[in-house]
């Protein structure tokens, strides 16, 4: 049976995010191109964010540290650390209100 300390993960991510030119850092903790379920931590330095992007399918976003807003046209949704945003199936774009790590759930099959 496999362990990961997300904690560790969001400290280590986040140190990183600060010192990249992008204010981001990304790892894949769980899941890949052969699995049904990809869970993928991303670290945001405040100010930074992703751009809007598609929507890759059904996927929800856990605010494990930080404040983010996640945005939909016209529809936003602002989290904190402990909260669950439901990812819409549409354009979204996520922005970083202060530093802070999400994990990404997505299905993939």
């Amino acid at each position: 049976m496999d362990s990961v300390s997300l904690t560790t993960l969001v400290d280590e991510h986040l140190a990183a995010a600060k010192t990249a030119h992008s204010g981001r850092s990304a790892h894949t903790v769980h899941g890949g191109h052969d699995k049904h379920l990809r869970q993928t931590l991303v670290a945001l330095a405040a100010g930074h964010g992703l751009a809007e992007h598609e929507s890759p399918g059904e996927a929800t976003l856990q605010v494990l540290r930080g404040r983010v807003r996640l945005s939909a046209g016209d529809d936003a949704a602002e989290g904190v650390t402990g909260d669950l945003l439901v990812v819409p199936d549409a354009r979204h774009a996520l922005d970083a209100l202060e530093d802070s790590a999400v994990l990404l759930t997505v299905r993939t099959g």
